[in-house]
C-alpha cells in the first residue's frame, strides 16, 4: 500500500484544534428571549445525547474525508517490465579522511562525503531505468543499499550516510563486495563506480585481485580519486566560540592502483579535485551504453480513494438529515 498524497494526512492535526475553536468561539444560538428570567427552570440542563452524537458523526466524515484525500493505493499486481539499462554498483569510501573539507557546494565549503553524495543523486536521477546498489567502506565494507530500480529507497539511505568510525581503506574488500552484488544479475552490462581518497591499507583482499575477479565475471570498474592535489584542510575540532578548527592534511591518494584497477577491467581512472570535475567525470560516466533488462514491478495501483470519500459524504448528510428531525438540536 502507499499513498500517493500522503502531506493531507497534516490535516488530522488540524481537527483537534478546529474542534477547540468550535467550542471556544462557535457556539450555537437555539433560542433567543427577551430576558434571562424566562429561563431560570432549565439553566441547569445538559445538552441531549442527540446533539453530541450528531457532532460525532461530522468529525468521524471529516476523518473519512481527509483520509481519501491522502489517496490510499494498493498495487494490484507485479508485471514484468522491459527497461533500458545498466546495473551499477556504486562504492563509496566513508573513512574519516573523507570529512577533509576541500570541496565547495552552493558557495559553501563541504567535505567530500557531502559534495559526492550530491553529485550521486544527481547521477542516479538521471537514470531512471538503471538498477543501482550501494556499497560503503572504511577498515571494512558494508552494503548500504542492494541493487534496486526503487531510486527512492536508495537515496533515502544515501541521505543518512556519514564517515563511519574506522581507521583505515579497505578498497579492495569495497569493490569486491560490489563485484558480488552485480556477479548474479542477469543483464549484459554491470559496472562499478568506486570512490576513495587514499589507499588500500585494510582489509585482506588486495585491490588488482579484486579487479581481476570483476574482469572475468565481465563487471566494468571506473575508479574515482578523490581530492584536491597538495593538502587539504580537515577539520579537528571547534575553538571556544564554536567555531571548526582545521589542519592541513596531504591528499595521499594511489593513482597508479586505481588506474590498473580500471585498465584491468575496461573501465578508466578519474581524478575529482572540484566540484566541477566530479560533474563531469559523472556526465561522462553517463554517457555509457545501455542494455535492456526485466525487473518485476508494481504495473498497477488500485484507488481507495473512493472507499473514503463515500463513507464520508454518507455520515456527513445522516448529520444533516437527522439534525431536522426528532434529534435537532435542543438544550
Amino acid at each position: 500500500m502507499r499513498l500517493e498524497s500522503p502531506w493531507w494526512l497534516l490535516a488530522l492535526l488540524l481537527l483537534p484544534l478546529a474542534g477547540w475553536l468550535r467550542v471556544r468561539w462557535g457556539r450555537d444560538v437555539a433560542l433567543v428571549y427577551s430576558t434571562v428570567s424566562l429561563m431560570k427552570g432549565i439553566t441547569g440542563l445538559a445538552q441531549s445525547r442527540a446533539g453530541r452524537f450528531l457532532r460525532g458523526l461530522r468529525w468521524v466524515s471529516l476523518v473519512f474525508l481527509v483520509l481519501a484525500l491522502a489517496r490510499p493505493q494498493v498495487g494490484a499486481g507485479r508485471a514484468p517490465l522491459k527497461a533500458s539499462g545498466v546495473d551499477i554498483a556504486v562504492a563509496l569510501d566513508l573513512s574519516g579522511s573523507m570529512l577533509a573539507e576541500d570541496f565547495e557546494l552552493g558557495g559553501s565549503r563541504v567535505n567530500r562525503i557531502e559534495v559526492a553524495k550530491d553529485v550521486l543523486k544527481t547521477f542516479v536521477e538521471n537514470r531512471p531505468a538503471d538498477r543501482f546498489g550501494l556499497v560503503v567502506f572504511a577498515a571494512r565494507a558494508y552494503i548500504a543499499a542492494p541493487p534496486t530500480l526503487d531510486h527512492g529507497f536508495l537515496l533515502r539511505n544515501m541521505r543518512r550516510l556519514e564517515a563511519l568510525n574506522e581507521q583505515g581503506t579497505a578498497i579492495g574488500a569495497a569493490l569486491s563486495t560490489a563485484v558480488n552484488r552485480l556477479r548474479d544479475l542477469p543483464s549484459k552490462s554491470r559496472i562499478v563506480v568506486l570512490m576513495t581518497d587514499g589507499q588500500n591499507n585494510a582489509g585482506d583482499i588486495p585491490p588488482l585481485t579484486a579487479a581481476d575477479a570483476a574482469a572475468a565475471l565481465g563487471v566494468k570498474v571506473y575508479t574515482i580519486g578523490i581530492g584536491t592535489q597538495g593538502t587539504a584542510p580537515t577539520p579537528v575540532g571547534v575553538d571556544g566560540f564554536g567555531r571548526k578548527v582545521y589542519r592541513q592534511v596531504p591528499v595521499d591518494i594511489d593513482e597508479e592502483t586505481l588506474r590498473q584497477v580500471a585498465a584491468r577491467t575496461g573501465g578508466k581512472y578519474y581524478r575529482a579535485d572540484s566540484t566541477k570535475t566530479m560533474r563531469s567525470i559523472y556526465a561522462e560516466i553517463d554517457q555509457m551504453e545501455k542494455t535492456e533488462m526485466e525487473a518485476r514491478r508494481f504495473a498497477a495501483w488500485e484507488e481507495w480513494m473512493a472507499l473514503l470519500a463515500w463513507p464520508a459524504v454518507g455520515l456527513l448528510v445522516l448529520e444533516m438529515a437527522l439534525s431536522h428531525t426528532v434529534w435537532r438540536k435542543l438544550p
